[in-house]
């Protein structure tokens, strides 16, 4: 779901082929399509969703998934706000940690380093957030070796 550019497409079809999944990428461009999208996930028998990072879905996340919930799609998400507004899980970059990382530049570039002169940087802290009550309310249970590896589940 959402509007992958080619480089996450490829990423995940070429990790669908190599764990024995098909990865059908529909498009959502605005709040409008989602329920289309949806239905067709269903119909196209998805056993789940993954919604990759996308303004559109970021900006009505809530509308997203309580429509993703409304037919019974499972999905992994790229933010921790769609797993608090009931999405069931989330891996992606901890962004207390980013937002710190970007405090620590700006006070490099306040004391006068050049800011094309800064490394650049990629995340190195991730969390798993896991909604036991939306799996609850799917009928799946989490194994709990997934759950013990989770940074942090809700209840």
């Amino acid at each position: 779901m959402a509007d992958p550019g080619p480089k996450v497409r490829q990423e995940l079809e070429g990790t669908g082929r190599t764990l024995g999944v098909t990865i059908v990428v529909l498009h959502v461009s605005s709040p409008k399509d989602f329920e289309g999208a949806l239905v067709r996930a269903r119909k196209e028998g998805a056993a789940g969703i993954i919604v990759t990072s996308d303004v559109v879905t970021q900006e009505h996340a809530h509308e997203f998934v309580q429509l993703a919930l409304k037919h019974h799609l499972p999905g992994v998400y790229w933010a921790r706000q769609y797993v608090d507004g009931g999405g069931l899980m989330s891996y992606s970059a901890n962004y207390t940690e980013l937002r710190r990382r970007a405090a620590h530049y700006v006070d490099k570039i306040l004391k006068g380093a050049k800011p094309a002169e800064l490394p650049i940087e990629q995340p190195t802290k991730f969390e798993l957030v896991i909604n036991l009550k939306t799996a609850k309310a799917l009928g799946l249970t989490i194994p709990p070796s997934l759950l013990q590896r989770a940074d942090q589940v809700i209840d």
